[in-house]
């Protein structure tokens, strides 16, 4: 029979995998006390949790999971970067701390449920975090905030991308220049009546309508 502290240590451990969008196991042999305080602090900051477990509880727990996760992933002390937001920045200080540690290795991990490799893990490393996207899309509305309404179309049309890479937490593809040029004068009226809105300023680029009574001096 399992002893009730040992079961209560897999329940917990199962728990934060449930609870995380990623989970990232590295090795840390070699690495002092001072500097996995300085880690986990670091990790902290991003949002995630550095915990140290034994093998054998961490594979039960992620079996219990419904993880099927390779045994080689458990050789070696093992600690677990729990990430309940955002994978991507608890990435980057991972892959940062490792250039200065080389002790520290990731070994692979966890993506919303997905088993991804070491590369993989570290490949999150390059993508956009959730406070980068958050800091564009506040530069962006302020800037859509500020510019007449068909410039604020083509702003609009980026401004969507970045809520889906939010919400995928990938990066935002860039968006399509605007077009230039003028409608053609048969559509002229059409165009002036779709951009503009009431109480816009006039569009300097609107084709302007001739004054009746002006002749065509080539007529």
């Amino acid at each position: 029979m399992a002893r009730p502290d040992k079961v209560a240590a897999v329940t917990q451990v199962r728990e934060c995998f449930e609870g995380s969008t990623a989970a990232v196991l590295t090795e840390y042999r070699g690495l002092t006390v001072a500097e996995l305080a300085d880690l986990r602090a670091e990790l902290r900051q991003s949002g995630a949790d550095y915990k140290v477990v034994k093998n054998t509880l961490t594979r039960r727990a992620v079996a219990d999971a419904g993880y099927d996760v390779p045994d080689e992933l458990f050789t070696g002390p093992t600690a677990v970067t729990f990430c309940p937001e955002d994978p991507v920045a608890a990435a980057k200080v991972l892959r940062t701390f490792m250039r200065t540690h080389p002790h520290l290795v990731v070994k692979g991990g966890i993506l919303e449920g997905r088993l991804i490799d070491a590369a993989e893990t570290l490949s999150l490393a390059d993508l956009a975090s959730r406070e980068e996207l958050l800091a564009r899309m506040a530069g962006l509305m302020e800037a859509i905030v500020a510019q007449p309404a068909r410039l604020a179309l083509a702003s609009l049309s980026k401004a969507a991308r970045l809520f889906a890479a939010l919400a995928d937490k990938k990066p935002a593809e860039p968006a399509a220049p605007a077009e230039s040029g003028e409608p053609e004068a048969q559509d002229a009226d059409a165009a002036v009546a779709t951009e503009a809105t009431p109480g816009d300023p006039p569009d300097p680029q609107a084709v302007a309508e001739p004054a009746e009574g002006d002749a065509d001096t080539d007529q």
